[in-house]
C-alpha cells in the first residue's frame, strides 16, 4: 500500500516539474524529429515542422515508413516494356527482355528521360544460322528459311535460343534414271540444280522432257522423255512387266502374284527391225496344295499346283489321340514322290481315333493341315476250335490277336437251345441273361468277357456255375441239344460293331447218362454173379468133401 502511494506522488512531482520546463522555456521541435525525417521552416512562417524524406511517408515525428513506388504499376512510374524494383527508402527501374535502356545504363530512374526502347536482334550476323532469315518484332525475333532451306526438328517460324530448329540445305541427292536414257549434265545435287538427259544408244526421243529439276521437296521433278528403241515399243506379255532394257534385248518378269510358266523371258530386237517376242507364260501364284481330302477314311487326296512333268516331293506327318484310351499316341511320317496333278495316297489310320494330318510340299515350302476321325469298324473274329460235343461240362478254347481296340471290345457267348425253329439276331444290342429271359427255353449270354482282361488263347468251360462280366455261366439241361455263338463288339459313343461266329454243337447228354448208367449196373451184376459162384463152389467143395 505505501509502494503504490509512493508510485502516485512520483508522477505528481514528475508532471508538474515538466509543466514549469514548458512553461519556463521554448519547444524545441527538430529535436523530436524521426530519423528519417528533416526539420523545415513551415510555409506560413509560424514555425518548423518535421517531414518525412523522399521515399518515406508518416508524421515525421512519431514514424517515416518506406513507400513502395512500385506498387501503382512499373508502366506507371518507369514507363512501357520497364520492371520496377523497390528499394528502402527509394526504387529503381529495369528494362523487360527485348528491350534496352535508352542511357544504356542497366537500372534507372525515369526522371532523367530515360525509356526502354526495342532491341533488333536482327543486326547481330548469322542470329538464325545458315540459310535462315531473321525478322524482328517489338520485344523479340523469330526466324524463316530461305529458299532453297527447309525447317528441320521443328516448324516455323522459330527461335534459335528457345527451340531445336533449325535450317538446312535442300539437298535431293543424285538425279534419278530415265528408261532407255543416260544423263548428259548435272548442276549439282541442291535445290535449283538441274539434270539433262539424252536417250541411249539405238533409242530414240520420242516425247516428253530430258531434264529433271531438284524441288523444294528434296525430290527431282523429271524427266519424262520416253526413249523407244528402233524396233518400236518392247512386246507387252500378259501378267508381266519390263525390268530391264537395252538397244535390243528386253528382260520380262511375271508381275507379283504370278510366277514363270516355262518360256524365255527375253525379247530380241533382230537385224530386220522386228521383236522377237519372249515365250514366257506366266500364271497366277496358287497354293502348293489345295483341295486337301480325305476318303475312305484312310486315304488322302489333293491338287498339287506345279509344273506338268516335275515331281514334287511330299512330308505327311499325321498324329492320332483317342478319348477313351488315354496312353494312346500315334505318331507316325511317311514320304511321296509324285508327278500327278491330283496325288493320292493311303494311309494305315488306325479306328476310332481323332487324326491330324499335315501334308509338306518340300520343294514349294508350303504345308497344309486337316483334321479327320476314322469310324468303329467291325471286329475280327477269334479263331476258334469248332466242335460237336457230348459232355455235360464242355470246354471250349479260342485264339485271338492284341488289337488297339481292346479297352472298347467284348465278347459275349450265346447258349441256344435247338428246340423248334432258331433264331438268332447277331446285330441286336439284346444282351438277355439266363435268369431274365423269359421264354422257358430262350437263348440266353451264358458269359461276357473284356478283352481287356484275356490273354492270346483262352478256354471256356460251359454251365461251371460261375459269373463272367455279370452273367451266370448256368450248368446245361438234360435232354437238350445247344448251339454255342460267340460274338466279338466293339462299341464307343453310341456306335456299335460286332461279328459272329457258330462256337460249338452240344448234343444231348442225356443217352450219355443212360448208356453210362447202364454199364455202371452191368458192372454192378457181373461183380454179384461172380461173388453169388463163389460162393456155391466153396459150399460144393465142402460137400465133397465130408461125403469122402
Amino acid at each position: 500500500m505505501y509502494w503504490r502511494t509512493a508510485l502516485v506522488i512520483l508522477a505528481f512531482l514528475t508532471l508538474a516539474i515538466t509543466e514549469m520546463r514548458v512553461t519556463g522555456q521554448t519547444l524545441d521541435v527538430c529535436a523530436t524529429c524521426h530519423p528519417n525525417a528533416t526539420c523545415e521552416e513551415k510555409v506560413d512562417g509560424t514555425g518548423k515542422a518535421c517531414n518525412c524524406m523522399y521515399g518515406f511517408v508518416g508524421n515525421g515525428r512519431t514514424y517515416c515508413q518506406d513507400k513502395n513506388e512500385c506498387q501503382i504499376g512499373a508502366n506507371k512510374i518507369c514507363g512501357q516494356h520497364t520492371a520496377c524494383h523497390n528499394t528502402y527508402g527509394s526504387y529503381y527501374c529495369t528494362c523487360l527482355a527485348g528491350y534496352s535502356p535508352s542511357n544504356n545504363m542497366a537500372i534507372f530512374i525515369p526522371n532523367d528521360g530515360t525509356r526502354c526502347q526495342d532491341i533488333n536482334e536482327c543486326r547481330v550476323q548469322g542470329i538464325c544460322g545458315e540459310g535462315g532469315k531473321c525478322t524482328n518484332m517489338q520485344g523479340y525475333f523469330n526466324c524463316l528459311c530461305q529458299v532453297g532451306y527447309q525447317v528441320h526438328n521443328g516448324a516455323e517460324p522459330f527461335h534459335p535460343h528457345q527451340d531445336k530448329a533449325l535450317c538446312k540445305a535442300i539437298d535431293c541427292g543424285q538425279p534419278p534414271s530415265a528408261l532407255n536414257a543416260v544423263q548428259l549434265s548435272a548442276t549439282g545435287t541442291r535445290y535449283g540444280s538441274v539434270a539433262t538427259f539424252g536417250c541411249s544408244e539405238g533409242f530414240f526421243w520420242k516425247s516428253g522432257e530430258n531434264s529433271s529439276v531438284c524441288g523444294a521437296e528434296s525430290v527431282w521433278k523429271g524427266p519424262s522423255l520416253v526413249c523407244e528403241a528402233t524396233c518400236g515399243p518392247a512386246p507387252a506379255l500378259v501378267n508381266t512387266e519390263v525390268v530391264l532394257q537395252n538397244t535390243s534385248v528386253v528382260f520380262h518378269r511375271c508381275l507379283e502374284g504370278f510366277h514363270s510358266w516355262r518360256g524365255r523371258n527375253t525379247s530380241v530386237c533382230d537385224i530386220t527391225g522386228k521383236w522377237q517376242a519372249a515365250t514366257m507364260r506366266c500364271r497366277e501364284i496358287k497354293p502348293a496344295i489345295s483341295d486337301l481330302v480325305v476318303f475312305n477314311e484312310k486315304c488322302l487326296r489333293w491338287k498339287a499346283d506345279k509344273y506338268e512333268e516335275d515331281t514334287e516331293n511330299y512330308r505327311i506327318a499325321f498324329v492320332g489321340f483317342r478319348a477313351y484310351q488315354r496312353s494312346f499316341h500315334d505318331k507316325r511320317k511317311k514320304l511321296l514322290s509324285s508327278t500327278s496333278d491330283h496325288p493320292e495316297i493311303c494311309l494305315n489310320l488306325l479306328p476310332v481315333t481323332n487324326y491330324t494330318i499335315s501334308i509338306t510340299a518340300l520343294s514349294a515350302r508350303f504345308t497344309s493341315t486337316l483334321t479327320t476321325n476314322t469310324s468303329l469298324q467291325v471286329p475280327q473274329a477269334p479263331e476258334i476250335l469248332y466242335r460237336e460235343i457230348e459232355a455235360p461240362f464242355p470246354t471250349l478254347w479260342l485264339r485271338r490277336s492284341v488289337n488297339t481296340l481292346d479297352p472298347i471290345s467284348f465278347y459275349q457267348v450265346f447258349v441256344l437251345p435247338l428246340e423248334g425253329t432258331l433264331v438268332f439276331d447277331c446285330s441286336s444290342p439284346k444282351t438277355p441273361d439266363f435268369s431274365s429271359q423269359r421264354k422257358p427255353h430262350g437263348q440266353y449270354i451264358t458269359a461276357q468277357l473284356h478283352l481287356r482282361d484275356i490273354g492270346k488263347e483262352m478256354n471256356l468251360t460251359l454251365g461251371d456255375g460261375h459269373y463272367y462280366g455279370g452273367f451266370y455261366n448256368a450248368p446245361l439241361q438234360n435232354g437238350r441239344d445247344y448251339y454255342v455263338i460267340l460274338r466279338a463288339v466293339s462299341q464307343w459313343g453310341g456306335a456299335f460293331k460286332h461279328s459272329c461266329v457258330i462256337w460249338a454243337k452240344v448234343r444231348d447228354i442225356s443217352y450219355i447218362m443212360k448208356v453210362s448208367s447202364l454199364f455202371a449196373g452191368g458192372s454192378i451184376g457181373v461183380f454179384a454173379l461172380g461173388i453169388f459162384l463163389g460162393h456155391c463152389y466153396t459150399w460144393f467143395c465142402k460137400k465133397t468133401r465130408q461125403s469122402s
